[in-house]
């Protein structure tokens, strides 16, 4: 139980750090926001609790390929934001996601990546 609390407080920390370092400066907490943090966490915890080598380099190869896809929201937020304001900006950037990602799986379902 311990084990799961501390692995909670550091996840938790990594979302903390973002937002106070975004308070502070839009392009530091861009740059902390971009790092892998929770990525990097994740393939950390996977080690730690001894899981199989390949269930570790399969979290790292399927991040890889589920990051590309939500970059157009990224493009679209800053766009849509002052135009239509935060909510709607929000709702549609998940929209754009979704139909990225399935527009991206198909894709690269043609190269024998399979993502859905």
């Amino acid at each position: 139980m311990a084990w799961l609390i501390t692995k909670y407080f550091a996840s938790a920390a990594v979302v903390v750090l973002v937002s106070e370092f975004a308070r502070r400066s839009d392009r530091a907490g861009a740059l902390v926001a971009a790092l892998p943090l929770v990525s990097l966490l994740a393939l950390i915890w996977l080690h730690l609790e001894k899981q199989p080598p390949q269930r570790i380099a399969n979290l790292a190869w399927y991040t890889f390929w589920y990051v590309v896809p939500t970059l157009p929201m990224f493009l679209a937020f800053p766009a849509l934001l002052p135009r239509v304001g935060f909510w709607p900006a929000l709702a549609a950037c998940v929209v754009i996601t979704i139909v990225s990602f399935v527009l991206f799986a198909l894709v690269v379902r043609r190269f024998g990546i399979e993502l859905l």
